[in-house]
């Protein structure tokens, strides 16, 4: 019995396209729980995976690898809290949010925690969290996270919300918890979700290229039934063309991937044609460029080489936040200064290409994205962008190698 039969099951199960996992995923967990059951072969964990209940779950957790972080795409968290600013002064209701797929729990709890530092009371934030798994929601459960959880230089908010375990291990606040209540449930039963439930914002971020066209489209039907009439739905930076092609409209937030529906839009709950990337003129790729390399210089003092690293990050993070605010011309001016002066980065190409693309020069930030990743191939959110982009020029198979290689890398670094 091949893999496929799994595969199936999996797609049927959960929504999965095995495809974009990379090749060879479900067959390793299917390996895997074959040695963790004693079983001798595939036809006997088959049947006992349709009897089992329980070893149904341990085939999803073994097959889905959860990679997050809190405050992952700081620009979506910011963007939520000014775009609610005027509904926390008026004083009147609570706000009501949405995580699915939650994992454990960095996400919903870094919503909580934005809002809170941004004037919010626990009273007035009631923060719904959603995930299959089980292994997953036990974590965001007992809320204590290591240093995976914490990346980045800016950590200030784990000083205040976090109390020091010792051995590397942070124990979150009983106020940040309290915003959060976690469920155990499966985005493809339609009825998940309370009749009832009406969010102010949804975010489903990084979930729907896992999936196929159709189950794409039945998915974002039960998160906009979820969602309020004038609500914000944040996806992944990779899932904005499927959301445009379902009549929703940018929320103009930069760096964000928010969206509102459209007054035209279709009925929730209507199932359209199956999502293809949309039809745009042929674009010419630029000419091959060499990456110019900086000169050598005598290697500097730990004292002046700390001092530089500073610098630099300060530059980027300035245009960071120039992007965020709607100054593109400024942020990529400073993106070429640093280019120029510190020699290529990751970093500073994978931000130049964000700033072209939102800017619409598709073509140029391809070619930043491409740089990224000639220097660092695993840069995840590199091979994500790069593959909307080959998307939205029809070129599927380039598109879907770079999720697949972008997935590789997710669960190597897990």
């Amino acid at each position: 019995m091949d893999a496929s039969a799994f595969e199936r099951w999996l797609k049927t199960t959960m929504g999965l396209d095995a495809s974009s996992v990379g090749p060879g995923v479900v067959a390793r967990a299917v390996a895997g729980r074959l040695r963790a059951t004693g079983l001798g072969d595939a036809g006997a964990y088959w049947r006992r995976l349709l009897a089992q209940p329980l070893e149904q779950q341990e085939l999803i957790e073994a097959v889905v690898v959860p990679e997050t972080w809190f405050f992952r795409g700081v620009e979506a968290f910011d963007a939520l809290a000014r775009a609610f600013a005027p509904l926390r002064a008026d004083g009147s209701r609570t706000l009501r949010l949405l995580s699915l797929p939650c994992s454990t729990g960095e996400e919903p709890y870094t919503l909580a925690m934005a809002l809170l530092d941004a004037g919010w009371t626990p009273e007035r934030l009631r923060i719904d969290a959603y995930d299959i798994s089980e292994r997953a929601l036990a974590k965001a459960t007992h809320a204590v996270y290591g240093a995976n959880s914490f990346r980045g230089r800016e950590l200030a908010y784990r000083d205040r919300h976090f109390r020091a375990l010792g051995h590397g291990r942070w124990q979150l606040s009983a106020q940040v918890r309290q915003c959060v209540r976690l469920h155990r449930a499966n985005v493809l039963d339609l009825d998940f979700l309370p009749a009832q439930a009406t969010y102010d914002a949804v975010f489903c971020r990084n979930l729907l290229i896992y999936f196929d066209p159709d189950t794409q489209v039945r998915t974002v039907g039960v998160l906009a039934r979820a969602l309020a009439e004038d609500g914000l739905l944040f996806v992944g930076a990779a899932e904005t063309g499927l959301l445009l092609s379902l009549g929703y409209a940018s929320a103009q937030m930069p760096m964000a991937a928010a969206f509102r529906r459209q007054r035209s839009a279709p009925p929730a709950l209507a199932v359209p044609e199956p999502w293809r990337a949309p039809a745009l003129a042929p674009l010419r790729a630029p000419p091959a460029r060499p990456i110019a390399r900086p000169a050598v210089r005598p290697a500097p003092t730990p004292v002046a080489a700390a001092a530089a690293t500073a610098t630099i990050a300060a530059t980027l993070e300035q245009a960071r936040r120039l992007a965020d605010h709607g100054a593109f011309e400024q942020a990529a001016e400073i993106c070429q200064a640093h280019l120029r002066a510190h020699g290529p980065s990751a970093e500073a190409l994978y931000l130049s290409g964000l700033i072209h693309g939102a800017t619409g020069e598709d073509a140029r930030a391809e070619d930043a994205f491409r740089k990224a990743l000639y220097l660092q191939p695993d840069h995840t959110e590199s091979l994500m962008h790069l593959a909307l982009l080959l998307d939205a020029k029809g070129d599927a198979a380039g598109a879907r190698l770079m999720r697949q290689r972008a997935s590789r890398h997710r669960g190597r670094s897990a």
